[in-house]
């Protein structure tokens, strides 16, 4: 488990161990996103560049939710999703637990709407200073980025 702080200065703990969840039915979920040899985010109206994810609606699984958040912000039609962990922030006004997933898309949809995004954005690279960019969203500013991108390298490239 690894302990660090958010870009808001939240308590932040990291598990990407399986067997190691902070809670057994998150409420929360975030993708990890590769189409065609690039990463797959989405522009968030506000926020700005970031992996697609959000709540777990009722009677869904948190992974449902995860495969309906890709398709919802990017119009990515998921092949293939695995859990690689989750994650437990002490915030402020709340605390949450959030699945972190890494998908393979088989293609991507246009739709009419994005809901909150702008829709897809694919890049190459993720960029190596994201924390200081300001087109990325507050959530890719913090080390479960990091941590997440080198578990994916090392255990599922």
């Amino acid at each position: 488990m690894k302990t660090f702080y958010d870009y808001y200065h939240n308590k932040v703990q990291l598990s990407l161990d399986k067997q190691q969840r902070f809670e057994s039915n998150p409420r929360h979920v975030w993708v990890i996103c590769r189409y065609q040899d690039q990463w797959l985010l989405t522009k968030h109206k506000d926020r700005g560049l970031e992996f697609p994810g959000g709540k777990v609606e009722s009677g869904e699984s948190p992974q449902q939710a995860a495969i309906r958040e890709v398709r919802e912000e990017t119009g990515g039609q998921v092949q293939d999703i695995q859990l690689i962990g989750q994650y437990y922030v002490s915030g402020k006004k709340e605390k949450l637990a959030k699945n972190i997933y890494f998908a393979r898309i088989d293609r991507l949809d246009v739709q009419s709407t994005y809901f909150e995004t702008n829709g897809p954005v694919l890049l190459p690279t993720i960029p190596s200073k994201v924390k200081d960019n300001p087109q990325y969203s507050f959530i890719m500013k913090d080390d479960v980025l990091t941590h997440s991108l080198a578990y994916i390298e090392h255990h599922l490239s």
